[in-house]
């Protein structure tokens, strides 16, 4: 299976006017744009999440759904659509993530109630899944050579942009019109791509790519949204609850049939959704191990943060988001000033450096205490954008070095699915720890909570920067060389 790598052959074929007759930087402009959207979507939700529940009278549980919702399909699919991408065409792919995308973000928009909303960022993370696993791909069939390089360096700050932007625009548009135009704004956004990408993007293809494993892609979407499911339900009416336990219970079945299906796949000679044998790689298994704690550790405590910053603190949106801006504007530096240096480094020291430093920064955090201003946020929030800043550009170039050249392309998607996995299990089981030492009763509780929270991110975010340190190996010399890969933007919460 190909994944969202560009590393394989393309078949292009001409879409209605050529790059070289609409401008040659149209296509870039077309595919940055749907990404700028599928980032900025995430941080952007975070600082609206108290309007919202003021609003819709949800509680923290809708809360967390409203963020798990779209990562769980992010995760869930975006290997699958990176198949569907090579076997039907990558820019057909791109269009109907768009398109669905926008619709979703309407539904959004207008949703009366908690249920409504949740299902539509569902939708949105399926169609965000289409544009996440064609992009890149799609530039590396447009540019060549020089050109190739500036592209990706320009999707990658736009990316980056999205990323540190999302917080502030977030507060603007809650403050200033109310939450709802945080996804109404995508509407024209998403129209302006969709034009671009029909009259500019070339289409290509990879016929050889393999097939699409859906049935391997609905027992690993069944078993991550069942986890996740039991981890909040139990959080809420307790472990010994019978749908909590039945959601486990599902979550391990689906996990046995999903390995059943991959081993069945690999004996039969064809592609799966995940080749198990990358798994007893130990480079391969510590990294993807390290990708899902880098979110879980540096992101998923963002959503309990901003609730004491706006409920606990009493800041405005706009001020709240500007208060969590320092990390995403010091790991966008740090990844941009860094990167020379980053490449002359074996793989796994800016991975496990940059690890540490995020377990260390929200070990940083636990400062607060009920008398806090945000002030005492920023120390921490800085030095784990620094570790993010580190580690994130170099975790799909070191997982392509620990995998087979001719797994690149499923590599590169399982860096990014374990990423937005550990995202959503991340929202859970923070969620559990906060309510259960206190949550937002009082603004004692408040503190009790996210110390709780920044304590667990910070040992797991040592404990994954030791794994990774110890596990993961440089790539003997005689295994060839790895295929070109674009650069990974920074999600910001991703």
């Amino acid at each position: 299976m190909s994944g969202t790598t560009p590393t394989t052959p393309t078949t292009p074929t001409t879409p209605k006017a050529s790059p070289a007759r609409a401008g040659k930087w149209w296509p870039l402009v077309a595919v940055s744009l749907g990404n700028f959207m599928l980032l900025i979507d995430v941080t952007i939700v975070i600082t609206a999440l108290p309007d919202i529940t003021r609003d819709l009278d949800a509680g923290l549980t809708a809360q967390q759904w409203v963020l798990d919702a779209y990562a769980l399909a992010l995760a869930a699919l975006l290997m699958a659509f990176g198949a569907a991408g090579d076997l039907y065409g990558r820019r057909r792919v791109y269009l109907l993530g768009l398109g669905g995308f926008a619709l979703a973000s309407l539904a959004c928009g207008l949703a009366p109630g908690p249920e409504v909303l949740i299902a539509a960022r569902a939708a949105q993370g399926v169609a965000g899944a289409a544009m996440f696993a064609s992009n890149a791909s799609l530039l590396a069939a447009t540019y060549h050579g020089r050109d190739r390089a500036v592209a990706f360096g320009l999707w990658g700050a736009v990316s980056g942009a999205g990323s540190a932007l999302g917080v502030v625009l977030g507060g603007v548009l809650t403050q200033y019109l109310e939450w709802r135009a945080i996804f109404l704004v995508n509407l024209p956004l998403s129209a302006l791509a969709l034009w671009l990408t029909w009259r500019t993007v070339a289409e290509s293809r990879n016929p050889a790519g393999g097939r699409i494993d859906w049935p391997g892609t609905a027992a690993f979407t069944g078993c991550a949204a069942a986890l996740v499911y039991a981890l909040i339900r139990g959080g809420e009416d307790g472990w010994g609850d019978a749908l909590t336990l039945a959601a486990f219970g599902l979550a391990a079945v689906a996990l046995v049939v999903f390995v059943l299906i991959q081993r069945g796949l690999e004996r039969g000679g064809s592609g799966g959704l995940l080749d198990l044998r990358l798994m007893r790689r130990p480079s391969f298994a510590a990294l993807m191990t390290g990708a899902m704690i880098l979110n879980a550790a540096a992101f998923s405590h963002s959503i309990y943060t901003m609730l004491w910053l706006q409920a606990g603190l009493g800041l405005s949106p706009v001020r709240a988001g500007l208060a969590m801006l320092p990390m995403a504007v010091t790991a966008f530096v740090v990844a941009g000033a860094g990167g020379r240096l980053l490449d002359r480094l074996p793989p796994r020291v800016p991975i496990a450096v940059g690890v540490l430093l995020i377990g260390v920064g929200a070990l940083l955090q636990t400062a607060v205490a009920p008398g806090s201003g945000w002030t005492v946020l920023l120390p921490g929030l800085m030095v784990t954008g620094v570790g993010v800043g580190l580690a994130m550009p170099v975790l799909v170039s070191a997982a392509l070095a620990a995998a087979p050249p001719e797994r690149a392309g499923m590599a590169s998607g399982a860096v990014n699915t374990f990423r937005q996995l550990g995202f959503a299990l991340g929202v859970a089981v923070l969620g559990t720890i906060f309510t259960s030492a206190g949550g937002p009763t009082s603004r004692a509780a408040f503190a009790d909570g996210l110390d709780a929270i920044y304590l667990t991110a910070g040992i797991a975010g040592i404990a994954a920067a030791a794994l990774v340190a110890f596990a993961v190996r440089e790539a003997p010399r005689s295994a060839g060389p790895v295929p070109a890969q674009p650069p990974e933007p920074s999600p910001a919460g991703r």
